[in-house]
């Protein structure tokens, strides 16, 4: 049973009955989600969830009814890490890391596109959709063929080749648009009018989308024993993830799910796409779209459409955004890699080149907890390393040659 009760807008409060439908009429601001959270006290527990599947449909009852079944290939549930290498090396008394690596196309899309088809099917539609960066694309494309529906992905033609072919093996059609995500994105607005039955995840269902980032925010509560972190740093590229994980603090806290209080979140970009940070750091109400010139490329989103509430989130609790550099990336998919094991994709290093600013810049307290969203797999990414993450040396097949070699490259302990 959920408890959503149908749609609400952002700006006006105007509400609607849950379906297909994603802007007001009233106001032309963004809907989301509603739910009856006063029905729910009591009745959703620390024990009816824990009862529950080990994926994010342990939290049905607070996300968008998925009608008979949900759309489920196993996403969420996911390892919280604690970090004790990297802590220690970036001077953080307790760092975590949401591994969501470990999802079933390796990254988070997993959690948000469960949620849309699940209400696309629901709803009538037949043929999954969406502009996307190449991690959606993935999970829609994949999603799609578990339940037998065509999909059409649409993505900026320059992407990671990797990312291509791990749409591509799906067998849906995959379009690539000479431009950015920003051009892809007013593509598929126009065709949604075209193609009414077509469910684009992150256009034409995207309230229902972007429920699945709150069960992030779920997970960490309950993998540490039901309280709340201090503080949690998120790689930001539309802005719905970090709204969608403060929406998920909330909920938990009203129905008295989580002790502490609500943590304190911080934004993560690169600093070649990086206008909600821009703005947040020049106390600006206005983001200004850029064009993005970043190798992270899933966060290359240039006027991101949460934007303006992630300043409002980052503003009310006193939280902060970072924008950090290419080269600063590349070093912290190292730092991640070689302290924890973890190979993530561009924008990971992205997340934790951030934390370990904001940590010298002082907004983040170091002896406080802090968990850090690992949103992709370096799979994903390659392209940004094949040519600096190589052999050690090439040698022949001799015992004299392997022993020179490592006569001149000393055995050490990854850093």
């Amino acid at each position: 049973m959920s408890f959503a009760i149908g749609l609400k807008c952002r700006e006006c409060g105007t509400t609607y009955p849950s379906e297909a439908r994603y802007v007001c009429d009233f106001c032309f601001g963004p809907l989301e989600v509603a739910y009856d959270l006063d029905a729910a006290k009591g009745v959703v527990t620390r024990e009816s969830i824990s009862a529950g599947p080990s994926s994010i449909w342990r939290y049905a009852e607070l996300l968008p009814d998925p009608g008979n079944e949900p759309v489920d290939l196993g996403a969420g549930w996911t390892p919280l890490r604690r970090a004790h290498r990297l802590g220690e090396l970036l001077g953080v008394k307790e760092l975590w890391l949401k591994d969501d690596t470990r999802n079933p196309t390796g990254s988070f899309k997993d959690r948000v596109v469960s949620v849309a088809l699940s209400s696309a099917r629901r709803l009538g539609f037949s043929t999954a959709a969406c502009a996307s960066t190449g991690n959606l694309a993935t999970s829609v494309a994949a999603h799609a063929a578990a339940i037998g529906w065509p999909s059409v992905t649409i993505i900026p033609s320059d992407l990671e080749k990797s990312k291509i072919a791990m749409t591509a093996i799906f067998g849906g059609t995959v379009l690539g648009v000479e431009g950015n995500y920003d051009d892809v994105n007013r593509l598929c607005v126009e065709l949604v009018s075209e193609h009414p039955d077509w469910a684009f995840a992150n256009v034409n269902l995207r309230a229902y989308y972007a429920e699945g980032s709150k069960t992030l925010a779920y997970e960490i509560v309950e993998q540490l024993g039901w309280r709340t972190p201090d503080q949690v740093v998120v790689p930001v590229a539309s802005g719905s993830q970090l709204t969608k994980i403060a929406k998920g603090f909330r909920e938990f806290a009203y129905l008295g799910l989580s002790e502490g209080p609500s943590p304190t979140l911080f934004a993560a970009q690169a600093t070649g796409c990086s206008p909600i940070s821009t703005a947040f750091a020049q106390g600006s109400d206005i983001i200004r779209p850029v064009r993005p010139n970043t190798i992270a490329r899933s966060l290359a989103i240039g006027n991101p459409a949460d934007g303006p509430y992630v300043l409002d989130e980052l503003r009310q609790g006193g939280g902060d955004g970072g924008s950090v550099s290419d080269e600063e990336i590349l070093e912290c998919m190292g730092l991640l890699a070689q302290t924890e094991g973890i190979f993530a994709e561009t924008a990971g290093g992205v997340t934790i080149a951030t934390l370990r600013q904001l940590v010298r810049r002082g907004s983040i307290d170091p002896n406080k907890s802090v968990v850090a969203i690992i949103s992709g797999h370096g799979l994903k990414t390659l392209d940004a390393i094949v040519d600096t993450a190589t052999v050690t040396a090439t040698i022949s097949p001799s015992l004299a040659s392997a022993q020179a070699a490592l006569g001149v490259h000393e055995l050490v302990a990854a850093s």
